[in-house]
């Protein structure tokens, strides 16, 4: 532990404002983040994705043939992003998109190819690749992303 980050977890809560901008956690949170997506970035490049497609077919190989909406909902993606996301999958043939003739027309239903479910195998050592960088081990990784989440969903309640 750095003297600047002894000194921000020895700051009174809530009365103390933070001075500097390495002290706002909204800092630290969107550094760390920008720095996670680089690094991911480098590893998913050579299977030709972007991060955010790779969010998507995390979801997608967690559980196939969802709704655009129920995959921006896990991603957290408006849908005029996800929508231009979803068609540059679909053109490199890694899912396809079809109307849910079933239930209701105005659902579109997303689904791997083969190839977006070989890409799981290929993209299988990313996750260990992020571990190891981090150089953190696993149990304090696992709740640093409870304690994030739990943030995230108290920061949603308080939106307008």
């Amino acid at each position: 532990m750095n003297d600047e980050t002894a000194r921000i977890a020895d700051a009174e809560p809530a009365s103390a404002a933070p001075e500097t901008i390495d002290q706002f956690l909204c800092f630290a949170l969107y550094s760390a983040s920008l720095a996670m997506t680089k690094l991911y970035q480098s590893r998913l490049k050579p299977l030709g994705l972007t991060y955010p497609q790779y969010l998507v077919l995390l979801v997608l190989w967690e559980k196939d043939r969802l709704t655009v909406s129920d995959i921006g909902a896990r991603v957290r993606l408006d849908s005029g992003t996800l929508s231009q996301l979803l068609k540059r999958l679909e053109s490199a043939g890694i899912i396809s998109r079809q109307r849910d003739t079933g239930h209701d027309e105005r659902r579109v239903l997303i689904s791997l190819t083969e190839q977006g479910r070989q890409l799981q195998v290929a993209a299988a050592g990313v996750p260990a690749e992020m571990v190891s960088v981090m150089d953190t081990p696993c149990r304090e990784l696992g709740e640093l992303t409870t304690q994030v989440a739990t943030l995230r969903e108290k920061l949603l309640k308080a939106l307008p």
